[in-house]
């Protein structure tokens, strides 16, 4: 998988980051006077903007031999949006984007930390432990943190977070917390599975599932499509990277992600 390499930070970017998503309106101007609007969904893009300052000359040869690699906009390749939440759906764990062991069951309508009623109970009636876990097309070998709120009514409940065969237990109290979990995995894989476990006869709520390409965790960001982008491109077909100081450089990056003509 060809896709935009982290810092040695880990870390995709530094901030700050300027995003933009542009949206396009075909409009139908009809005989009589009156219009007909409809959203072009082939016109949609977005478009991010990262600015580097200090890079290290390991930093800096890493990132103008990927833009080499590309021929600058000519091939595209996978972009972790890094100041989104990589997870699908994070706020519908009944959606088809997560897998949901069948002894699991999962329902929704809870009241979760941030004031709304977005958590959800999740219960398991099997004999072994039981996963819901979702299944990213990112590249296996980068750092990522995940996390998740969670709390049960039982104290020393465990609740195990899952990136890959990496694991992470945290025993749960009766109040919200919040649970993080940076690890990377398998280099050569082009997937990676995100989730959580419920050990056998668990019961617990959880709210707030969020995957980020770095270390830490930011605050917890909503999504519904993810924030995986294939097929990502650099804007301009040049790079300019300007050494600063000794192993210091600065370059301003542009991608977009959208439907190429």
């Amino acid at each position: 998988m060809l896709a935009y390499p982290q810092l040695t930070a880990s870390a995709v970017t530094q901030f700050p980051v300027q995003k933009n998503r542009t949206l396009r309106t075909v409009v139908n101007a009809l005989a009589d006077g009156s219009t007909i609007k409809l959203a072009d969904s082939l016109g949609e893009a977005t478009g991010w903007q990262l600015q580097y300052t200090d890079l290290s000359d390991q930093e800096a040869a890493a990132l103008e031999a990927f833009f080499e690699s590309t021929e600058g906009s000519l091939d595209v390749f996978t972009f972790l949006d890094p100041v989104g939440n990589l997870l699908a759906w994070s706020d519908h764990l009944d959606h088809a984007e997560w897998t949901k062991a069948p002894l699991l069951t999962i329902a929704g309508g809870i009241a979760d930390p941030a004031g709304g009623a977005n958590g959800w109970h999740l219960a398991n009636s099997g004999s072994a432990a039981q996963s819901l876990t979702q299944i990213l097309e990112a590249p296996g070998g980068y750092t990522y943190c995940l996390s998740v709120y969670a709390k049960s009514s039982v104290p020393a409940t465990v609740v195990t977070l899952l990136n890959s065969s990496a694991r992470f237990d945290c025993a749960l109290g009766t109040d919200w917390q919040r649970f993080t979990f940076s690890a990377n995995g398998n280099a050569s894989a082009d997937s990676v599975a995100f989730g959580i476990e419920v050990p056998a006869g668990g019961t617990f709520d959880v709210y707030g599932m969020q995957v980020e390409p770095q270390t830490a965790a930011s605050v917890y960001k909503p999504s519904t499509l993810g924030g995986v982008y294939p097929n990502a491109w650099f804007r301009d077909d040049s790079l300019a990277i300007t050494a600063t100081d000794v192993n210091r450089h600065s370059a301003t990056v542009n991608i977009i992600h959208g439907i190429r003509l």
